[in-house]
């Protein structure tokens, strides 16, 4: 359900663009304006829910373009890895180091890196252990409702607002 942005009372709209104007942080000014008290519940959820729907549609928007952009970027990185690599080639197999006119310079710069061929041969000082622990919750969640008792884990349920 796409909803104009006249069907949102303007009031609102301001507020939240002053919201987004401050990176999503609440002055003690806005968020007195964003209150809901009782007897405007229906009226201000009903905006803050078209405000929050127009938002996502806008978010989807930067995700579509994001998408299209990256989808245009990426042909031409690899017709400029390709580039790159073919003319190396060249001037390697014809050991030529630069090549060089008035507007551009192209030639080969030396640099240095560690391969390790067999870590298990290396001394303790010259290696790094990293252990990485993660919770299986899917796993937990399947016992906990089955009864078990899970130490170090509970179960909680969540209230999720949902705009539709």
């Amino acid at each position: 359900m796409k909803v104009s942005l006249y069907q949102i009372e303007q009031k609102y709209l301001t507020l939240v663009e002053s919201l987004i104007e401050n990176g999503g942080e609440l002055t003690p000014e806005l968020e007195t304006e964003l209150a809901i008290t009782k007897q405007d519940l229906q009226n201000k959820g009903v905006c803050y829910g078209f405000i929050v729907k127009e938002l996502e549609g806008n978010i989807d928007l930067i995700d579509l373009e994001i998408k299209r952009l990256n989808a245009l970027k990426k042909p031409l990185v690899n017709s400029i890895d390709r580039l790159k690599n073919n003319l190396s080639q060249a001037m390697q197999m014809f050991d030529v180091t630069e090549l060089k006119t008035p507007l551009l310079k192209i030639n080969f710069r030396k640099s240095e890196s560690v391969e390790v061929t067999d870590i298990d041969l290396l001394d303790a000082d010259f290696v790094k252990t990293t252990i990485t622990k993660a919770a299986d919750k899917v796993a937990i969640k399947e016992a906990i409702k089955q009864g078990e008792n899970v130490q170090g884990a509970i179960l909680v349920t969540n209230q999720n607002l949902q705009i539709k």
